[in-house]
């Protein structure tokens, strides 16, 4: 039947949303609404952060550091802190919303609604995903007003863009349901993706390390979605970006099943 949302200012009238996706549909328009509402902590900030650490590490390290050819080492950073900011608030709003909702006590008025466990995770990954985007866009935007930003593989760009937000989303769906208290949930934002964030290559080329911590790095899951992101900006990158592009892949084809068995079984979400 035809349906007429108004989401962020913009009216997407004649959407027609058939009985069979109106559940999920709605579950997305609200966790989407959620974090809209609050844009100026959910996307004016992390956008304001980044442009902390752009002015901060360009104006120490500019002429300083150069990593790739003939490429200034600001606009070598940009991209890594878009990736970052992309990974890092798809992580914060499937998690938040999980563990608010638990906390509240008004996550059973969701899990009551004929919703299979597949429509709430499409609904929470695809809201994820869209926060994840609209904060690295946002800080793209601002950026290429300063500095000449090109693209050499836009493919690549949206595909890490996709790919490393849908990975992120899903460990934030997960770390929601693991977790009961928000202290539990900090143990994951402060001890497990801040590390990774900034031990991935987004301030630095790993060839500059020495060869120990190189081979670390390629532990690093975080390292492969920034360094693939990057060679879309330059084309040039640290491994192979289709080496990249599967572990990425595989690695989110991974989280997404043992999520859906998680959501299946109801894991710590039917009391």
């Amino acid at each position: 039947m035809p349906s007429s949302i108004k989401l962020a200012g913009f009216n997407m009238a004649g959407i027609r949303v058939s009985a069979k996706y109106r559940g999920p549909w709605t579950l997305l328009k609200k966790e989407m609404l959620r974090f809209w509402r609050v844009g100026f902590q959910t996307v004016a900030a992390p956008v304001i952060t980044a442009l902390l650490y752009l002015l901060i590490f360009s104006h120490v390290l500019e002429g300083r550091v150069q990593v790739y050819q003939d490429l200034p080492y600001t606009v070598f950073l940009i991209p890594g802190l878009i990736m970052m900011s992309v990974l890092q608030n798809a992580f914060a709003n499937s998690s938040s919303s999980l563990i608010q909702s638990k906390v509240m006590g008004n996550l059973i008025f969701v899990l009551l609604t004929p919703l299979t466990h597949m429509q709430f995770f499409f609904a929470f990954l695809c809201a994820a995903i869209i926060r994840g985007l609209v904060v690295g866009l946002c800080i793209y935007l601002v950026a290429i007003c300063f500095v000449d930003l090109p693209i050499s593989h836009p493919g690549m760009v949206l595909a890490f863009s996709l790919l490393g937000s849908a990975l992120l989303g899903t460990f934030g769906i997960i770390a929601g349901i693991w977790a009961d208290r928000f202290d539990q949930m900090a143990v994951f934002q402060n001890f497990i993706i801040m590390p990774l964030s900034f031990l991935s290559g987004v301030f630095y080329s790993i060839h500059s390390l020495p060869r120990f911590w190189q081979t670390v790095s390629h532990l690093n899951p975080f390292f492969y979605m920034i360094d693939g992101f990057r060679y879309g900006f330059f084309g040039q990158s640290d491994i192979s970006p289709w080496i990249s592009l599967g572990i990425v892949g595989a690695a989110f084809l991974l989280l997404a099943w043992s999520t859906l068995k998680m959501l299946k079984s109801g894991y710590k979400l039917r009391a």
